[in-house]
């Protein structure tokens, strides 16, 4: 087999591939032992055809064709590693001659990875927000665990903001009754938000046995986005009574003795977040600094690619996790269809990019990633995927999704060693050493989130 490769532009190349007709030989006998188990002729056993029978029968154009698909395959794959590519995404084969018993020569285009030349990253200096715990942030804290263990008493009286009613529900939409348009039974607690638009202005003033009718646009369901006439009644109005902010409620909160010690360690715990929140800013801000330095062509097919990926799953699987349309998501987020395909387009880039980049930057410091490192980094994925680490790794292996796992704790592992390169300061002038495992963590997450953003309604 003969190849040559002629580049077409920084990210796509031709193959030209010349195969001597003797090196088919093993594809020509696996075609005429599986045109064997395939046709049946009359005075031979199944399987026992000779290929003289089978060229006249079905012609030698058949087992020519069967026999160079299979071969196909086999060849580009020599011609690739020969020339030392690395292709991206599947080729556009055409065979240009095929002579019976003489020769077969094809081409093949494929994107490849570019050649990236990664500069001098040391001097990248970047500003984070401080680390800043006030007082007001700890009262917040204690509130919202106070607020979860509030008590309920039913009052004889009508609902007020900030009471619990237990409510029926019921959904029209053009008259008809929606099959999932009525509930019963609901705990809703006045004020929250957590319901239909609406709702609050309809209950306030409504005593146990009283009903109210408003309409509102659904959320979620079989008719959402509809504009739906509600009907709401009330079976109980209970008022909520938050516990006194004491020792006692420090003991029944927590493992606390004391309230002193229960705003201790939220503060801390406060601390702790803001700490993992300053690092992933820092790997952020450092990875986008970085992305500057480095011109990186992008493939146009991979791109298209990527974008269409990123548009599928969000139509198809992010937003109706939401019960939202592209339209509705669009609407709430204030954005225009322009917008977001520009959008989705410059995040696409940005993700081949930062893929590109760090992948380059893992063979030039030759980061290897250790048993420990993907175990860790998998119990992660499980977790923010609502999966057992059982479920997530039998999951990861069945799709064949190690390779892609591994690559993310290695770009993980590139970005951080950029991080410690680079001068990282607050917003007070103080320069920020960033604590090991905080570092890795974010930067595995900064990573990963470049090179696929989620939408946030």
């Amino acid at each position: 087999m003969k190849s040559a490769v002629e580049t077409l532009n920084p990210t796509r190349v031709r193959l030209t591939v010349e195969v001597p007709f003797e090196e088919l030989k093993d594809s020509l006998d696996a075609a005429y032992k599986k045109i064997n188990q395939q046709v049946t002729v009359k005075g031979f056993r199944k399987g026992k055809i000779p290929a003289r029978v089978i060229d006249q029968r079905f012609g030698r154009g058949a087992v020519l064709e069967e026999a160079v698909n299979d071969a196909l395959p086999k060849f580009y794959t020599e011609a690739v590693n020969e020339a030392e590519l690395n292709p991206l995404g599947q080729p556009e084969v055409d065979i240009k001659e095929l002579k019976d018993n003489v020769v077969l020569s094809f081409t093949a285009e494929v994107d490849v990875r570019p050649t990236i030349e990664v500069p001098d990253y040391s001097g990248i200096e970047v500003e984070v927000d401080a680390i800043e715990v006030t007082d007001e942030d700890i009262e917040k804290s204690v509130e919202q665990l106070r607020d979860r263990f509030a008590s309920t008493t039913p009052v004889e009286r009508a609902a007020e903001d900030g009471d619990v009613v237990t409510i029926d529900l019921e959904a029209k939409v053009d008259g008809e009754v929606l099959e999932d348009g009525v509930a019963d039974g609901v705990s809703y607690t006045i004020g929250s938000g957590e319901l239909l638009d609406g709702v609050d202005d309809a209950v306030k003033g409504l005593s146990a046995g009283e009903e109210a009718t408003f309409a509102s646009e659904l959320k979620g369901g079989s008719a959402a986005g509809k504009e739906a006439e509600v009907t709401v009644k009330v079976t109980q109005v209970a008022s909520r009574e938050l516990p006194e902010l004491d020792d006692e409620f420090a003991q029944l909160a927590s493992e606390f003795d004391t309230l002193d010690e229960l705003k201790a360690d939220s503060r801390k715990r406060l601390e702790n977040m803001k700490q993992y929140d300053q690092a992933t800013q820092a790997q952020e801000r450092v990875l986008d600094k970085l992305l500057e330095l480095v011109e990186v062509p992008i493939p146009e097919k991979l791109l298209e690619d990527e974008i269409n990926t990123r548009k599928h799953n969000l139509e198809h699987h992010q937003l109706p996790q939401m019960g939202l349309t592209l339209d509705k998501y669009l609407e709430i987020q204030g954005t225009t269809a322009e917008e977001f395909e520009t959008e989705t387009r410059e995040a696409a880039i940005k993700g081949i990019k930062t893929q590109f980049v760090l992948d380059e930057l893992v063979n030039k410091e030759k980061l290897n990633v250790g048993q420990e490192e993907l175990t860790e980094h998998l119990m992660r994925r499980a977790a923010s995927s609502g999966m057992s680490p059982d479920q997530f790794a039998q999951a990861v292996v069945e799709g064949g999704q190690v390779p892609m796992l591994v690559g993310e704790v290695a770009r993980g592992k590139a970005l951080a060693v950029v991080v410690e390169a680079a001068t990282v300061k607050d917003t007070n002038g103080e320069l920020i050493n960033l604590d090991d495992e905080d570092e890795d963590e974010a930067a595995e997450g900064s990573a990963e989130a470049a090179a696929e953003e989620k939408p946030e309604a």
